[in-house]
């Protein structure tokens, strides 16, 4: 139903921008935008855009081919009518890691947005990667994010590339009926913190058809995230698709309603992961669907980790207390790169319940001994070809 929703959507807002009446194209070069790829663009940017922003009906705000260099920039609504911010360009943060600016290009209260392309956004994250000290303590400043959208609603993205992002590729917080297309995002397997698309507290939001290639997790929904919908994504190498980690702040809100299907994990630390930290902070993970998904070479194809903790301090002596419920996995298959495929280290406090496997199949790379299940605290059922044996 959520699927069928975004592609009414996307249609009714394609024909309103065909057929609206006074829809105008704002040039960024018009407003002093200088394509040499060195000086700051950010207030061509801005005028072009308030332009658009503050004008009734339609407008496109249009970046020409050519290499721009853009600082951190808020686009920011309401709007008077729906945009098309159309990225032609190439788009270059500023060297180094400017570490006090959450984001590099951000999209905020916008209802009826696209952006789209076929441009490129370069993070230039190798100038910045070696200043993150995130991935080894909490007491840090993140890197900026290269896209953000904050309350977008009703909107797309759609053949976005973007390359080397500091952080983050892409993140989506508190925005609804959102669709996310033909994305590729690109950085190396060792780069820190790179995730390809974040989501939290947002719901109906659909990503498909995209290639994510990155240094963490491919996607990564969080707290507050609902009717989640992945399909025909390809990950790899990155730490694949992940809900969580969760548990780790006070005020974190439940997460429900993912279905992930139809993708391609190709050499990924993981396959579809459960995260949560090892915390007093209850909230309830449920209604997860993976299905028809492809594993080649994946380190861990199929885990649930409620003791996640990847930097001290650690508290091991208290248990999780995020609940997770009503897990399908169905038809999945493919090769794991270790013995232990499936994993289910769930919290003694809340144990893992109506797991459900049907038709899992996996062989490990090179025909090594016998692929294991390993279970903790978990209570399920399994249907079908179980190989490796499950573990309840």
């Amino acid at each position: 139903m959520m699927a069928l929703q975004i592609v009414f959507f996307s249609i009714f807002f394609f024909v309103s921008f065909t057929i609206a009446q006074g829809v105008r194209t704002l040039n960024v070069r018009n407003y002093g935008a200088i394509v040499d790829g060195r000086r700051d663009d950010k207030k061509a940017f801005l005028r072009a855009w308030n332009d658009a922003c503050y004008q009734n009906g339609g407008s496109i705000v249009y970046i020409p081919k050519g290499v721009y260099m853009v600082g951190s920039v808020e686009f920011a609504g309401p709007c008077r009518g729906p945009i098309m911010f159309l990225i032609s360009g190439d788009l270059k943060a500023p060297i180094g890691p400017y570490s006090n600016v959450e984001k590099w290009i951000g999209f905020q209260h916008v209802n009826n947005l696209i952006v789209k392309g076929g441009g490129t956004l370069d993070g230039q994250g190798p100038s910045a990667w070696p200043y993150n000290k995130c991935q080894k303590t909490n007491n840090c400043d993140p890197l900026p994010i290269s896209i953000k959208f904050d309350f977008v609603t009703n909107s797309r993205i759609e053949s976005i590339r973007s390359v080397n992002s500091k952080n983050v590729h892409l993140a989506i917080y508190g925005c609804n009926n959102v669709n996310v297309s033909k994305v590729d995002l690109l950085a190396p397997a060792d780069s820190p913190n790179t995730d390809g698309i974040k989501i939290s507290r947002s719901a109906d939001i659909q990503i498909t058809n995209s290639r994510i290639r990155t240094g963490d997790d491919c996607i990564a929904i969080i707290s507050g995230s609902s009717n989640i919908d992945v399909s025909y994504v390809y990950c790899g190498p990155g730490h694949g698709i992940s809900i969580g980690s969760l548990g780790k702040y006070k005020n974190e809100e439940n997460v429900n309603g993912v279905t992930v299907r139809k993708c391609t994990l190709n050499g990924t630390d993981n396959g579809v992961r459960i995260k949560s930290w090892e915390s007093p902070y209850a909230i309830t993970a449920s209604k997860f669907l993976f299905q028809d998904i492809f594993m080649e070479n994946v380190r861990n194809p199929i885990i649930v980790d409620q003791t996640h903790c990847p930097h001290s301090p650690c508290n091991q002596e208290t248990a999780s207390y995020v609940q997770i419920q009503d897990v399908t996995y169905r038809n999945i298959w493919g090769t794991s790169s270790s013995q232990v495929a499936v994993s289910f280290e769930c919290s003694k406090k809340f144990p893992c319940k109506n797991i459900v496997m049907t038709d899992v199949n996996l062989a490990i790379v090179g025909g090594e001994g016998p692929l294991k299940s390993s279970c903790s605290y978990v209570k399920g059922r399994s249907f079908g070809r179980q190989n490796p044996p499950p573990c309840f």
